[in-house]
C-alpha cells in the first residue's frame, strides 16, 4: 500500500531524516507550521507505517571496527529449510550490521564491520564459509559511506 504525502508530510520526513531528534517546535519552525500541527503530522506518519523507527547512528570505527565489507552469499538450494536459520545465523553475528535478501547472481548482501584485515579474513574462512548452504562467497570493501534521505516517492 502506497501512503499519500503533501509538500509538509514531505518536508517533515526530510527534517527527520536529517535529525531524527529535531524537538517538535523546532521541527515545526522548519516546515512552517504550528508545533500541534506537526505533531499530530509525525504520529500520522508512524501509523501509516512510513516513520518505522527512530534510531541513533553510529560510527562503526568510534567502536572499534572500522573496516566495513559487503559479503555477497550464494546458497544452494535456495529453500525456506536453509534460508530461515542462515538469516538467523548471519544476524547474530556481532559483526553483521544488515542483511539483504537479493536477487540476481547471489542470494544475500551482509553488510559487516570488523576492527581489521585479519577478523574480516576470519569471519569469512572460520565463521561463514563454515556453512554448507553457502556454494559462494565475494567479499567487496567499502571505504566510504555516504546516506542520502528518501525525501519524495519514486516516480
Amino acid at each position: 500500500m502506497r501512503a499519500e504525502f503533501d509538500s509538509i508530510d514531505r518536508a517533515i520526513l526530510t527534517e527527520l531524516q536529517k535529525d531524527a531528534r529535531l524537538p517538535n517546535k523546532e521541527l515545526a519552525e522548519r516546515v512552517g507550521v504550528a508545533p500541534s500541527t506537526a505533531l499530530e503530522r509525525v504520529r500520522s506518519l508512524r501509523r501509516r507505517g512510513v516513520i518505522t523507527a527512530f534510531r541513533a547512528e553510529t560510527d562503526p570505527a568510534a567502536l572499534g571496527r572500522p573496516l566495513q565489507a559487503l559479503l555477497a552469499l550464494r546458497v544452494r538450494p535456495h529453500t525456506g529449510q536453509l534460508v530461515d536459520p542462515l538469516r538467523a545465523f548471519v544476524l547474530a553475528l556481532p559483526e553483521t550490521i544488515a542483511l539483504f535478501h537479493v536477487a540476481g547472481p547471489q542470494d544475500f548482501l551482509v553488510h559487516v564491520a570488523v576492527p581489521d584485515a585479519d577478523h574480516l579474513h576470519r569471519l569469512v574462512l572460520e565463521r561463514i564459509l563454515t556453512r554448507p548452504e553457502i556454494v559462494h562467497l565475494e567479499t567487496t570493501l567499502i571505504f566510504k559511506t555516504e546516506h542520502q534521505p528518501i525525501q519524495r516517492p519514486a516516480i
